[in-house]
């Protein structure tokens, strides 16, 4: 006898179809598994093969085979171990085909029958709601990453005997709602960071906001000590919450990775990672003998960190050019070919010279070689893909006697956030049959065609590209850095002095890298 069971497996962070296809015939008894399974997909022979004994069912003495369709592509995880031996069963007629017919599944078996949950629950449920399916048995610690699929009915399982009962009829269960979200990641993190705690450093502040708004990636340069680290870890703080759509994508990325919880499934605020500098590049793009997604793709949608940006490996900064120009990586090895999106603000801090206090000769005792080289470490290419560039210095006393003393405290992180929303719903508007929502993401075609200027804004830009001798891409960029902050003065043409503030923020690597 034959039967057939509805599964599913991950290829990046997108679901295809699995038939578990199983059979049972005559002979000395054997159990084999193909259609290119790996080592936890072979093992699965001996979990269900004593789950279905403790579940109280006899494992059959006969010759089973199990087929993994289509057979062309390698079969990873744990997850096939519920459809497997639900597939066996079926065989056994203990359970009724035409109810296995209607549902997917997917789930880890214990030895003792129990149904542990996987990982990428949420890319499985959206591949089997694309290919028809309209009920979904999941392991009941997935139930509330499944039930984000509104569309499909999730029915959780603990175990395999409370499965096989609900198959038979014998028990009755609704579709799976989840409970009401617990407090929200960023009203938990907004007690902590907060903008407002800054001292000084306004100009920063300012380009970061520009940044926030419009998407853009920001360099900032200073010594030890002036905040920059600071100030970057409150640029979530800033940002809008994520879409559904968006929160959707990045509950994909972070689901694959095994990174979301049953409470809270969804994804809701800008990822924030910062990975350290003895990050591999492997580790920063993605792969490995078991691929899965990288920083850069963990911080789709929101803020990637780099920390002291020249100790990282020079080749592993080279790597995240062309994901920064495309929004997303491609993983090429000899079984396939994986992509990931990457869609991230990149927000990198350095000082400028290896003891970090350049220019204070009390301080500083590096060479001009030792400076060059340190310098070196960050490419000119990848410089040029960093569209605001700005220096922190060291912070004032008087600054710090000021806020300390000030009648109001610095602008908080909610006054900035407001400002932000404003000028994202605007692009949003503005870019909605583009297929973009920032400015970052403007081609050059687009460059052209929504960052107009007048004849003085022109004159402005003419003057910096023939004397900072600027790129191509640094021109544009520019246009785009300009167009945010006409966004945020709400002003539809950009103007010369909005020009002017978006070319002061391109002088760092004339002043550092000449």
């Amino acid at each position: 006898m034959v039967s057939f069971v509805k599964s599913g497996a991950i290829h990046g962070v997108e679901g295809y179809a699995v038939s578990v296809e199983a059979d049972m015939g005559q002979g000395l008894p054997t159990f084999d598994v193909v259609g290119l399974p790996d080592s936890a997909v072979k093992e699965s022979r001996e979990r269900v093969r004593a789950a279905i004994k403790n579940a109280g069912f006899t494992f059959p003495a006969k010759p089973i085979t199990i087929n993994l369709a289509p057979a062309d592509t390698r079969k990873e995880g744990p997850s096939f171990d519920l459809p497997i031996a639900i597939g066996i069963l079926t065989c056994m007629g203990v359970v009724p085909q035409d109810a296995v017919d209607k549902a997917f599944f997917t789930g880890e078996l214990s030895l003792d029958g129990g149904v542990r949950g996987v990982k990428g629950i949420l890319p499985l449920v959206v591949g089997a709601m694309q290919n028809g399916t309209r009920v979904c048995v999941v392991p009941q610690d997935n139930a509330d990453e499944a039930a984000l699929v509104t569309s499909v009915q999730v029915l959780p399982v603990e175990s395999l005997s409370q499965l096989v009962k609900i198959l038979r009829g014998e028990i009755k269960v609704k579709a799976y709602r989840p409970p009401a979200p617990a407090e929200s990641e960023r009203e938990a993190a907004a007690i902590r960071l907060d903008f407002a705690d800054v001292k000084g450093q306004e100009h920063v502040k300012r380009a970061l906001e520009i940044g926030a708004a419009g998407c853009h990636n920001v360099l900032m340069i200073g010594p030890p000590g002036s905040g920059k680290t600071m100030m970057a870890k409150r640029i979530p703080s800033i940002l809008p919450d994520l879409s559904f759509d968006e929160s959707i994508d990045v509950t994909k990325i972070y689901s694959v990775s095994g990174l979301v919880g049953n409470r809270n499934a969804l994804v809701t605020t800008r990822p924030f990672r910062a990975p350290h500098h003895t990050i591999s590049y492997s580790a920063l793009t993605g792969g490995g003998r078991v691929p899965k997604p990288g920083e850069i793709s963990l911080a789709h949608n929101g803020v990637l960190f780099l920390d002291e940006l020249p100790e990282f490996q020079k080749n592993v900064l080279e790597v995240m050019r062309q994901p920064m120009e495309d929004g997303y990586v491609t993983i090429s090895r000899v079984n396939g070919t994986i992509t990931y999106p990457s869609a991230f603000m990149l927000v990198a801090s350095m000082n400028p010279c290896p003891c970090g206090y350049y220019g204070d000769r009390s301080k500083c005792s590096c060479t001009q070689g030792d400076v060059a080289r340190y310098l070196s470490r960050v490419s000119g290419p990848l410089l040029d893909r960093i569209d605001i560039q700005v220096e922190a210095p060291k912070v004032a006393y008087d600054d710090l006697e000021h806020n300390t003393h000030a009648p109001r405290p610095a602008e908080s992180s909610a006054d900035i956030r407001a400002r932000v929303t404003n000028a994202q719903a605007i692009q949003r508007a503005r870019y909605k049959a583009e297929g973009i929502a920032y400015n970052a993401q403007l081609s050059g075609a687009q460059t052209d065609r929504f960052c107009e200027t007048d004849a003085e804004g022109r004159e402005v830009l003419r003057l910096a590209f023939e004397r900072m001798g600027l790129s191509a891409r640094a021109y544009h960029k520019i246009l785009k850095v300009a167009r945010t902050i006409a966004d945020l003065d709400g002003t539809e043409r950009i103007t010369a002095a909005q020009l002017a503030e978006a070319v002061q923020y391109r002088n760092l690597d004339k002043k550092y890298w000449k």
